[in-house]
């Protein structure tokens, strides 16, 4: 659908007037969300390390119609995101903000160094607190929305997640942290913990670490989930649309789980 076609009764939720961030936008479950909110209204400003990436999918969602600006910014930078928040600022109030970057590590408490449990820290955690003080002090002025994404790994236990699970389970306490203290200033913040989503990410991982057997471990990694597959990263923006809508503005300080039955449906 043109992303100016008007609303059919099938696609009601309307984000028009609104200007929303994405961070890690420029593919995967970040790069489903800018489109989605692109295609009900919004206009996107989206932020990723990979400045081509950013502003090839600021581009596409523009030749379709919509509004977008695609920015290069390294999160882990506190300075960098100050900067570029403020340039985001000139152009007018932010109404919402998908703190969406991440990265993923794989290995138990022995098989984490202290590199990698900074390196993991630095990104998921770190880099979206950056994210959260460069959009909290204009967002006091006029309210706003904020969502965050977690994982089911911050509240279940999964094998071999240890630092991954650390720092998305301090995401889900920052987002209850952020509800409480700014809800007298008309912020809601929510986080959607996905279970394994189908990205990018995973056909990467898959080729990495099992060559010559990707289907085989596609299966068995599907088939973890109760309902007998991935989650798509259209799925996750879907709900996304939903929670920064105001349609949900009885909804705040509230983890979404979206797991295909992961959390209650196992064994």
């Amino acid at each position: 659908m043109p992303l100016n076609q008007q609303p059919t009764p099938g696609n009601v939720i309307s984000l028009a007037g609104k200007t929303a961030l994405v961070t890690g936008g420029a593919s995967g479950i970040g790069l489903a969300i800018a489109q989605r909110f692109a295609e009900s209204g919004a206009a996107v400003r989206i932020l990723d390390l990979d400045e081509q990436g950013a502003q090839q999918a600021a581009a596409e969602i523009v030749s379709r119609g919509g509004t977008a600006i695609g920015y290069a910014c390294d999160i882990t930078d506190a300075a960098q995101v100050q900067k570029v928040f403020r340039q985001v600022f000139t152009l007018g109030p932010l109404h919402i903000l998908v703190n969406n970057a991440g990265i993923s590590h794989i290995g138990n408490l022995e098989a984490t160094s202290p590199d990698d449990f900074d390196r993991i820290f630095a990104v998921n955690v770190r880099g979206m607190f950056h994210c959260l003080q460069a959009a909290i002090g204009p967002m006091k002025q006029t309210g706003g929305v904020i969502l965050n994404l977690a994982s089911i790994a911050g509240s279940a236990a999964l094998a071999d997640r240890f630092a991954y699970s650390m720092s998305k389970g301090a995401v889900i306490a920052m987002t209850i942290s952020v509800a409480r203290d700014y809800l007298k200033h008309n912020i809601r913040c929510n986080c959607i913990s996905p279970a394994r989503v189908h990205t990018p990410f995973v056909d990467g991982y898959l080729k990495k670490n099992y060559p010559g057997h990707e289907e085989e471990m596609f299966r068995a990694l599907s088939a973890a989930q109760p309902i007998g597959r991935m989650g798509t990263p259209d799925e996750v923006a879907a709900l996304a649309l939903f929670l920064c809508s105001d349609q949900a503005s009885f909804l705040t300080g509230v983890d979404f789980p979206l797991d295909g039955g992961f959390l209650n449906l196992r064994g």
